[in-house]
């Protein structure tokens, strides 16, 4: 079964409000086999409202409508579906109840606009809300000659949340057709998007029953895998003969066959090697030691690292001769190798890691653009490194930068 997500409020059209609770609610909705075809944020006007129902009613099984259930003028959402299916509202004598001794418990007063979260939905089940005042609603309706279910959930995350899973999925349990989702999600590091999809498309366009997405982000490719089954074991077991065929594809850029992080690989491999790692940076400003540090338990395998934005923060931290930053500039392969070689010796790891570059805004000249960097990788045996230009805002390059020296970390230990 379709299923549709209706954010209900005017705030989440603005820069500074965010719809997070349709997050949840598509896991809750995906374990129990129902998928969303739809997410839609609707403002506080009745007559947008009115007609983002309908569309979705004409389109999806489940429709679920989160916020818009509160007292004040704008909480549109039980009058906006009561005109979208021609229904009455009345008002329910138990929850006017609930709702007064809610007051005297607060020992507030009762203001009067607070009895339209007593309007009920013709035909509608009311759904316990223990954590605020607006109860959920349950609808089982029929439109356009279809069985729908409609359900009207509150919108701060707090109540949403509790209730959805105390309420709701019991009941979509019992409602809809038991299936199952499968799901793998496969990543790999530095591999543009459009040479992945050319290298995998004629791959997953083979299988119809697995819907295969692919999301880029600053040298990361996800690809995630979804089957919808009856059958468990059948939904697993084609998103794993896809998973299986697109890793072999893939070769060594695929990273991860279970959706953990790229520092999450580059810990895994360092505690195989027992192995440790530490890192001088330059341009990225701490950034690459921010994402290995948010792995728990990291301390195992990263001893550290310094950044050292200035020359002579090079020299004093990293042992970089000042001779080389004269002659070569700290934007070279010359000094992101004696970055990394430096601080390998220094701080006694197995692996050191430099990175330098220009993020930019401005810094840049003709030889040396913005979001020109070097990155090095270095260990008793050997030091290289490799000299990228990536395009962007600051924010970017240094993203960039970040995922290329993890996966040249990640490489050099497989």
């Amino acid at each position: 079964m379709k299923s549709e997500i209706i954010a209900v409020g005017s705030e989440m059209l603005t820069p500074w409000r965010q719809d997070t609770n349709s997050l949840y609610l598509t896991q809750k909705l995906n374990e129990i086999g129902v998928t969303v075809a739809f997410k839609t944020i609707v403002g506080d006007r009745r007559k947008d409202l009115i007609g983002a129902i309908r569309t979705a009613l004409g389109r999806t099984d489940v429709l679920i409508l989160v916020g818009g259930l509160g007292p004040t003028e704008d909480d549109l959402t039980r009058e906006a579906v009561a005109e979208a299916l021609s229904l009455t509202l009345r008002r329910d004598a138990s929850q006017v109840a609930a709702l007064h001794a809610r007051a005297a418990a607060w020992r507030i007063p009762m203001p009067a606009n607070n009895l339209k979260q007593a309007d009920v939905l013709e035909g509608a089940t009311l759904m316990a809300n223990p954590n605020g005042s607006a109860p959920g609603q349950w609808l089982d309706a029929t439109f356009g000659g279809y069985r729908k279910l409609i359900l009207l959930v509150p919108g701060p995350p707090a109540e949403c949340r509790p209730l959805f899973d105390a309420e709701c999925v019991p009941r979509l349990r019992a409602a809809v057709p038991e299936r199952s989702i499968a799901r793998r999600t496969l990543r790999a590091a530095m591999i543009p998007e459009s040479q992945a999809d050319k290298l995998l498309a004629p791959i997953y366009t083979a299988y119809a029953d697995v819907e295969t997405t692919i999301l880029a982000h600053c040298g990361d490719i996800q690809l995630i895998l979804l089957c919808s089954n009856s059958n468990a074991a059948a939904a697993k077991q084609r998103v794993d003969e896809l998973a299986g065929r697109l890793e072999e594809a893939l070769e060594d850029w695929l990273y991860s066959s279970e959706g953990e992080s790229l520092e999450q690989i580059v810990l895994y491999y360092l505690g195989l090697r027992q192995a440790t790692l530490a890192v001088a940076e330059s341009c990225t400003g701490g950034m690459l030691a921010e994402r290995i540090t948010s792995v728990p338990g990291s301390s195992r395998s990263f001893l550290g690292g310094v950044v050292v934005y200035s020359d002579e923060l090079k020299t004093a931290f990293a042992n970089v001769p000042p001779e080389l930053i004269a002659q070569h500039g700290a934007v070279s392969a010359e000094v992101v190798q004696a970055l990394a070689a430096g601080i390998r010796l220094r701080t006694g790891a197995t692996l050191g890691v430099g990175v330098t570059g220009i993020a930019g805004p401005t810094g840049g000249i003709e030889s040396k653009p913005v979001g020109r960097v070097h990155i090095a990788v270095s260990d008793a045996q050997k030091t290289e490194s490799i000299e990228r230009t990536f395009r962007g805002d600051r924010t970017r390059i240094r993203q960039w930068t970040t995922q290329q020296a993890l996966d040249l970390v990640r490489r050099r230990l497989m």
